[in-house]
């Protein structure tokens, strides 16, 4: 069950940790949009222990950040795990999975152009 929060103002303008920007919900992934542009988005995702995000592919490249914790990203049936302070591209047209063996948050930043 994903649930997903309105537009973010706490950053505007001034400073932030991202980690403190989303909360984690018992049994759901749940998400944040930071910046929304027609040259591409920023969202933020909280998962908890067990929850993903199903095989499915973008017609954009797709950059993940972790910001807490640690996660699975699957790109083309291989398995990536991801910590804090690391990062890893998606690439466009490629199928790609995210799977939280355990909570971890993430920054998803898609670059429509």
């Amino acid at each position: 069950m994903e649930k997903q929060t309105n537009h973010l103002d706490a950053c505007y303008g001034k400073a932030a940790a991202l980690e403190h920007l989303i909360e984690y919900s018992a049994d759901a992934v749940v998400s944040k949009t930071l910046l929304d542009k027609p040259v591409g988005t920023l969202t933020l995702f909280a998962f908890d222990a067990g929850q993903r995000l199903s095989e499915h592919t973008a017609p954009f490249d797709a950059t993940v950040q972790i910001v807490d914790g640690r996660g699975v990203i699957t790109i083309d049936g291989a398995e990536h795990t991801v910590e804090k302070g690391q990062i890893i591209i998606m690439p466009a047209n490629i199928p790609h999975a995210v799977t939280a063996e355990e909570r971890f948050k993430m920054l998803l930043t898609m670059i429509r152009a």
